[in-house]
């Protein structure tokens, strides 16, 4: 029987009705051990229950920030399909050109996406991390998107059993209230093919994991189990109408945590 746990978090959880659509910029690993082109995949999917896969369009933006310069990475892109348990999607495939030593931060502005059984757009502002040689350059700074979320723990090496604090922040200031969705990446997509592999675990029972921000943006999450943890705060971004329907901005970060051995 697969394992079920419930993530213990110091904030506050509350139920959700079904699992989140979560924007992925999947690599294998994190921290990066040679130079060369690292390949990620870009996914708009269910990943703590190997759910529904989206279409993912084009994205307006794909970029990456080392040592404070930022780097087009969207003519990398190629499109692929990606198949979840439940059905295939439209994906794309990518590379991260790591040379030195330092962080990339890898970021997505996706185009919006119509959710037709919410009659709602959906926005994903996505960042992930990568490093090299244990040298910390970019991860704390703010990149200037619309909502994002700001770590305040370096997000490629958590430690299993610790955990993780971040700031929501709408157009640079903190964003108070937020709902923020936390996703397990419980499967993981195959890079070397269009599928991915079976869930490690079970979803929670009660739904989703639910956090709200502080007054000051703060959220902290108690993270249970090594792997992927995403986060997205929901309807964090300025703009709320597109074509004339909602449009939910979500602000989307992606950790990495490690088991001490």
């Amino acid at each position: 029987m697969k394992t079920r746990f419930l993530a213990a978090a110091a904030a506050l959880f509350l139920p959700a009705a079904a699992q989140a659509h979560f924007l992925l910029e999947y690599t294998t690993q994190t921290m990066i051990e040679r130079p060369g082109d690292v390949p990620v995949k870009l996914i708009f999917w269910h990943p703590f229950d190997n759910g529904h896969v989206m279409d993912l369009e084009l994205p307006q933006e794909f970029y990456m920030i080392h040592n404070g310069t930022r780097t087009d990475l969207l003519d990398r892109l190629e499109p692929v399909s990606f198949t979840g348990s439940a059905n295939e999607g439209a994906a794309f495939l990518g590379s991260v050109p790591v040379k030195r030593s330092g962080d990339y931060v890898l970021v997505t502005v996706p185009q919006p996406y119509y959710e037709e059984s919410e009659d709602l757009y959906i926005q994903q502002f996505t960042k992930a991390f990568l490093n090299r040689n244990q040298l910390p350059t970019d991860w704390m700074e703010p990149v200037g998107l619309p909502t994002e979320i700001l770590p305040l723990v370096k997000p490629y090496n958590v430690l299993a059993g610790s955990s993780f604090t971040g700031q929501v922040l709408r157009e640079g200031a903190p964003a108070a209230g937020v709902e923020i969705e936390i996703e397990y990446m419980a499967a993981e997509p195959d890079m070397e093919s269009a599928a991915s592999t079976s869930p490690l675990v079970g979803t929670p029972p009660g739904g989703a994991l639910v956090a709200i921000s502080d007054d000051n943006g703060y959220f902290t999450f108690g993270v249970p189990r090594a792997g992927y943890w995403g986060f997205a705060a929901l309807g964090a971004g300025p703009v709320t109408e597109h074509e004339g329907k909602e449009l939910s901005q979500d602000a989307v970060i992606w950790i990495r945590a490690w088991d001490l051995d």
